[in-house]
């Protein structure tokens, strides 16, 4: 796993972290860490799924049909 350094942490931000980690009981690695992955990943961010169904969502696909290829798959060939 890797490894950052953040510098210039404000004095008041370093406390605040360090009081809230040990409220939860936590250390303040484990809630920097859980901090950045919310803030990165937020659980309500839409995923790829859900915004290819909004673009088609108000679609009349009424007698439309999608053919898979079945044809073969033909070998690279570097020659």
């Amino acid at each position: 796993m890797a490894q950052i350094t953040i510098r210039q942490v404000p004095d008041e931000v370093h406390r605040a972290l360090k009081a809230q980690a040990r409220a939860q009981g936590k250390s303040a690695e484990a809630l920097a860490r859980s901090i950045l992955r919310r803030g990165l990943f937020p659980a309500d961010r839409p995923r790829p799924g859900d915004l290819l169904r909004s673009i088609w969502k108000d679609t009349d696909l009424e007698g439309v049909s999608f053919e898979r290829d079945r044809s073969g798959i033909d070998a690279a060939s570097f020659e």
